[in-house]
This record gives structure tokens, sequence and C-alpha cells, in this order.
């Protein structure tokens, strides 16, 4: 009989994740949610089937590797720069009180003074992932108070991603504070030479492999490309640099997101990335112990205290004291009452490491599954009652001052126009708007038809078109008009319903190569479809008229 411990845990993991999942979506709340408690029913702690849990952690580990790969692909600088004067500070005095308030929490309950510093910074820092859903959601991501939170916490990532540096060091327990210093200071050397060997070599490397199969016209190889990546990077990080893996894949993520490739890359490794994080939350739903909350209440409402009442509180105050709006305030305080991925990247690390008690990680489920559960009616409830205002001057002018001069042009207009298609039509048409200032994205589905120089104020991005990733990426949300040019029929209709599906109010310029052409773009929602046949008709009629 051959060994089905691995395909048996899958199945009955995903199984379990599916159907909770849905269960919680369809209730309104974060499929998190949904896939922790499916690790609580599936583990140890519950009748009924049992997944092997050493199994689950290990295959957890990718979903850890994708996530972090994933954070590194969509770190952009210039989100944290628009709004550094308030997010840094912030998210620097916010982390510190929480990080000291779950210290405290720990060593209350007895628990050393290492494990009260991982606990605390494992409830400091929220859930990236629950954010940007809970902002898209109520499209809010491209507002001031999104910009800020948003940026707040890309600040706070980039101090878990500190902490994943330090933490080893810290559990290493030095016999004296020169000798921690000294392995903190070897630890730290490491990180640098890793960094530096992969943004110098790697990031060479990386894009010419990825152009190669771009160029290959498969997508399979080009997806494999990635995957290969994501793990090549964060395995490097551990066997030879010795730095953890999820520090390895965040290096990766930037490598490959600084690339042209970076959004089809993105889009291609969101499914692998959303099975694998659904199956690490189930295994740390595993982990959890129910009667733990019968047998440690006290600890339980300690911690939610922490996460929806002091964390919240903080953030609130911090911004109202740089004196921006309340509902700015609101959505940073709301933002941050929750914990998520990294939470339990860091309490995973520290459990392994031996520094965390396990109790802590029952402690942290039971925050996460609560203010995720909560963290949609929070939303809800600010945008009840917290009204939208104008920010103030001070945050009008932090804006203008640290925003790129390509995104003030485009917020003082209008939103680029997007091009898909850039051949021997498209070409012209990009030429002749360029020409007359028109700021414009190209997206292009293959590698080889892709322009060197481009003109000023147009952008190009390579990839699958229809690729919602893709479109995000291009702004296909704040665009007026999306031009379909040099593209196959099915193509056209794809791209046209993809950013149908974006943005309800974008006008479709659609060019068709004949009659039915044209009927099947106007079904698909172009309000504007040019014939080339009556094009060339009319030119050659035209021409006949001045003829005679």
């Amino acid at each position: 009989m051959h060994n089905l411990d691995i395909i048996i845990t899958l199945a009955g993991g995903l199984a379990a994740a599916l159907v909770l999942g849905w269960i919680t979506q369809r209730l309104g709340l974060s499929t998190l949610v949904g896939y922790m408690a499916a690790g609580i029913i599936v583990g140890p702690h519950t009748p009924g089937f049992v997944a092997d849990q050493s199994l689950a952690s290990q295959l957890a580990e990718i979903g850890v590797i994708l996530l972090m790969f994933g954070v590194g692909q969509h770190f952009h600088p210039q989100e944290l720069l628009r709004v550094w004067r308030l997010a840094v500070p912030g998210a620097v005095a916010q982390s510190a009180l929480a990080a000291a308030a779950g210290w405290g929490v720990a060593r209350w309950f007895g628990w050393s003074n290492t494990a009260g510093l991982v606990f605390g910074m494992a409830l400091a820092v929220a859930s990236t992932v629950v954010l940007t859903r809970m902002l898209v959601e109520r499209q809010r991501l491209s507002s001031r108070d999104g910009h800020v939170a948003v940026g707040w916490l890309i600040a706070e990532d980039l101090f878990t991603v500190a902490a994943l540096v330090v933490l080893p060091v810290i559990a290493s327990g030095g016999a004296d504070a020169l000798e921690t210093g000294e392995a903190l200071l070897i630890a730290l050397g490491k990180v640098v030479a890793f960094g530096a060997v992969v943004m110098l070599v790697g990031s060479r490397l990386a894009h010419r492999a990825l152009e190669r199969a771009a160029g290959s016209q498969s997508s399979e190889l080009f997806t494999l490309t990635v995957f290969v990546l994501a793990l090549g990077i964060a395995v490097i990080a551990a066997e030879v640099f010795h730095v953890s893996v999820a520090l390895g894949a965040f290096f990766g993520g930037l490598v490959v997101g600084q690339s042209r490739f970076g959004p089809q890359a993105a889009a291609d490794m969101g499914p692998f990335r959303d099975v694998f994080s659904a199956l690490f939350f189930v295994s740390v739903g595993m982990l959890f112990n129910p009667a733990f909350v019968a047998e440690q209440p006290l600890m339980v409402l300690a911690v939610l205290g922490v996460v929806l009442v002091l964390k919240p509180l903080v953030a609130v105050g911090i911004v109202l004291a740089y004196r921006d709006t309340p509902r700015t305030a609101a959505t940073v305080g709301v933002g941050l009452a929750q914990i998520g991925e990294f939470s339990f990247i860091l309490a995973s690390l520290g459990l392994g490491l031996g520094v965390l008690p396990r109790e802590a990680l029952d402690a942290l489920v039971v925050a996460a599954i609560v203010s995720i559960a909560l963290n949609p009616l929070l939303f809800r409830a600010v945008e009840r009652f917290v009204p939208s205002e104008r920010p103030t001057s001070a945050a009008m002018a932090e804006a203008v001052e640290a925003a790129p001069a390509s995104d003030l042009a485009a917020d003082a207009a209008a939103p680029p126009v997007l091009l898909a298609g850039g051949g021997s039509l498209g070409g012209r048409v990009l030429q002749r708007l360029a020409g007359a200032g028109v700021p414009m994205t190209l997206l292009q589905p293959e590698a080889g038809g892709a322009l060197d120089s481009l003109p000023q104020r147009v952008s190009q991005l390579v990839g699958d078109v229809a690729s919602p990733g893709l479109l995000e990426a291009a702004g296909a949300r704040r665009a007026r008009l999306l031009v379909v040019a040099d593209l196959p029929l099915v193509e056209k209709m794809r791209v046209c319903r993809a950013v149908r599906e974006l943005n309800p109010r974008i006008a479709i310029i659609g060019a068709a190569a004949n009659d039915a052409e044209g009927a099947w773009l106007r079904d698909f929602g172009a309000a504007f479809v040019c014939d080339a046949l009556d094009e060339q008709a009319q030119q050659i009629a035209r021409a006949v008229r001045a003829r005679l």
C-alpha cells in the first residue's frame, strides 16, 4: 500500500477549509476565520477526523513563504513615502505600546521576558490581508484614510521583518549583553549580505529568467519560474545565510516585484498563495485547544483587550494628535483592531525556538478569530457613524509634497487611459495620444512585443491583459477609458469583461476586424467600435469623391 498521509492531510484539511470558508463568507466574515475553525475541527483536540499535524506544519511553511513573497511583491515604497510623516512614527509608537502591553500580560501570567517580548510583538502587528480586503470591498483603498492605513501596516510589516532577524538571536540567550550584541551584529551582517547578494546579483538573474520564461510564450513555464524563484530564494536564505525562510521569501518578492513582469507574476502566484495560505491557517487552528478558553478566561479577555481596545485607541489618539480627520483616525484604528498572518509567523518561529509557551498560540488563535470576525462590523460602524471629511490643510500639504509627480498629474486631471495591445494599430494610437499629452498605460500580452522606449507619461506592463492583478496594477479602477487594439477576439472579450468587473463606469473603445467582431465587442460593453473595413471604405470613398 502506498503512504497516503500527505494526500489525506491535504484533502481533509482543504475540504474543511473550503466548507467553513464558504460558510463564513456567506455570514459576511473573513474566510480566515473559517480556515482557522477548520483547523480546530481536523485537529487533535476535537473528535472525528484528525489530520497529520507534522505534515500540515511542513506544508504550511510553503504558505508562509508564499505569503511573505506576496508581501515583497506588493511592497511599494511610494505608498509609505506618501504618508510617512504620520504612518511611520504612528506605527512605531502604536507597536511599542501594544508590544509593551502584550509583554505585561505575559509577565502577569508568569512567562519569561523573552516570551513576553515575542508575544507582545505578535499582538502589535495587524493583518495586511484583512485590512486590504476590507478597504477594497468598501472602495476606500485609494482614499486618504486608505493610504494612511496601508502605509501604517507597511511600516508594521517592516518591523516584523526586522523581528524575524532579531528573534533567533534573542532566543539563543547569550551569556551577557556583550555576547548578545555580538550575535545580533553577526545576524544583521548575514541579513545585509543576503540582501546585497539578492538585490545585486539575484535581481539580474531573476529578471533574465523571467524574460526567458515570458519569451517562451508558455504560461506554465512562466508560472513555474516564479514558483521556483520564491522557493529557491527562501531555501538559499535558510541554508546558506542562516536566516528565516520568511525573510528570504520577502526579499525574493522584492526582486520579482521590481520586474516589469511583476504584476503577471503576482497574478500567477495568487492561486498557489491562496491554497497554501489557507493550509497555513488550518495548521494554526490545529494547534488550538478549545479547552483553553474555559481554563484561561482571564488571559483571553486580556489579549482581546489589547487587540480590540488598546491598539485602536492608541492609533486613533496618534492620528488625531497629528490633526488628521476623524474618518482617517477611525479607519486606522479599526484596521489595526485585528491580528493575522504575521502574528502567527512570529508565534510559530517563537514556538519552534522554544521561547514561547503553547498557551500563547492558543491565545493568539482566539484573538485572531474574534477580531477578524468583528472587523467587517467595525468598518460598517465607521461608515455609518463617522462622516467622511476633507483632510486638514496640513494633511493635504503632506500628501502633495510626498506624492510623485506622475501621481499628481493623474489625480489632478483624468485617470490614465489603458491601451490593451500595442501592435501595429496600438502603436500608432499610442504615438498619437502620447503626442497629445494623454497619460496612458500600455498592456502588452507578450514580452516580445514590449516597447524598449516609451514616450513621456506612458507606462507599460507585460502579462495576461485580462488578469485582475495586472489590471489592478495598471490602475483599472481609476481609469476612464480602455482602448482594445491588437488582440485576438477572445482576448478582447476577456479584457473587456475583466475591466468592467473592476470598474463598471469605464468607457471601452474597441477596434474590430469585421462586422461580427464589432458585434461581439458591443455585447461585451464597448461604447464605440472602430471597424477597420468601414474606415478603409470611408477613406477610399473620400479619395474617389475628391478625384471626381
